[in-house]
């Protein structure tokens, strides 16, 4: 079965190692992806994290973009209620300039933080809600296209430079409501399995079946994202998969967080009962196994989405094996 296969990558910071390291191993994981046929390498925006580097999405795809030779690279993504739409505008636009057709702009609606670090960011309480998220969108193409109406505020800015085209746009989400609001705009549409796994088929259905064509977007395309472990045997992924769950737990059960732990680091932390089966919840967010475990949880949830592209997240202590999990992937698929 060939598939398209993807990237979504946030930097993780790993215990005995640093946030440098972490960013020269995405860029070094985007080379290796680039090599092996993937299709796109998307950097996600999280703020106030020690177990993630990825804050800044538009200045590591400049960097990896230089790198590598055919992925696109884009956000997974964006977190616009977080920035001034304008600046959204002039940022990938400049990425568009650099690197022609090969810059993808995915927005999400979501703080990718807390709430006190989303106030820093945003500025104001009354900035704090994403209700206003479909206007600020619309004020991102107005920007970029130089169509606000005659009496606009904004009439007379244009986001330069203004001899390239915004990069396509890609709204994400993890419930209906985005997936509704991408097929209305005709943009596409990338599902956060690992977030959601619930929501993934009826959400993506919505998108297909209401689809709206536009300029950049004649069809609709659908990318399923997961986080996916794959190693050479069941036992190998699900001992790399420790290191992933524990610090999804640790979110979840409002424990201290810090650098990803290796399995054998996990492994040494005392759990409770009712820690073990949170624990044992958030395990169930990822598909881990060998490559033959993996196809056979994939390929049923691929045909009920029809997703058109696999974006995958594998979260690993170890960098080597994290490449070795991207590469078994093109075995899969």
């Amino acid at each position: 079965m060939a598939f398209p296969l993807s990237v979504l990558d946030v930097s993780p910071v790993v215990s005995g190692s640093s946030s440098s390291q972490a960013l020269r191993n995405s860029i070094d994981l985007a080379r290796f992806v680039d090599e092996r046929g993937y299709t796109r390498f998307w950097l996600a925006e999280h703020h106030n994290s020690s177990s993630i580097a990825s804050t800044t999405p538009e200045i590591m795809i400049g960097q990896i973009a230089r790198e590598t030779q055919h992925l696109r690279v884009g956000s997974g993504g964006v977190m616009l209620p977080n920035h001034a739409p304008f600046k959204v505008a002039e940022s990938f636009k400049l990425l568009e300039a650099l690197y022609p057709e090969r810059i993808d702009l995915g927005i999400g609606r979501a703080p990718g933080t807390d709430m006190q670090t989303a106030l820093a960011l945003r500025r104001s309480k009354e900035a704090l809600n994403a209700e206003d998220f479909p206007q600020e969108l619309e004020q991102l193409l107005a920007f970029a296209e130089g169509n606000f109406p005659t009496n606009h505020p904004f009439k007379s800015v244009m986001a330069y430079p203004n001899d390239v085209t915004l990069p396509p746009i890609w709204l994400l989400g993890s419930s209906g409501y985005s997936s509704q609001l991408a097929a209305s705009m005709g943009t596409g549409f990338s599902f956060a399995h690992h977030i959601n796994g619930d929501a993934a088929v009826q959400a993506m259905t919505i998108y297909r079946e209401t689809f709206q064509p536009s300029k950049q977007f004649p069809q609709p395309h659908a990318i399923l994202a997961a986080s996916v472990i794959c190693a050479d045997t069941d036992e190998e992924a699900e001992d790399l998969a420790l290191s992933v769950t524990f610090a999804f737990f640790s979110l979840y059960a409002g424990r201290a967080r810090g650098p990803m732990l290796s399995p054998e680091e996990v492994k040494a932390q005392p759990l409770t009962n009712y820690e073990r089966g949170i624990f044992q919840s958030v395990r169930e967010r990822h598909i881990v196994g060998s490559p033959s475990t993996v196809r056979a949880q994939l390929t049923p949830l691929l045909e009920q989405t029809q997703a058109d592209e696999l974006m995958i997240l594998s979260m690993v202590h170890d960098h080597a094996a994290r490449k070795h999990s991207y590469d078994l992937m093109t075995t899969v698929f």
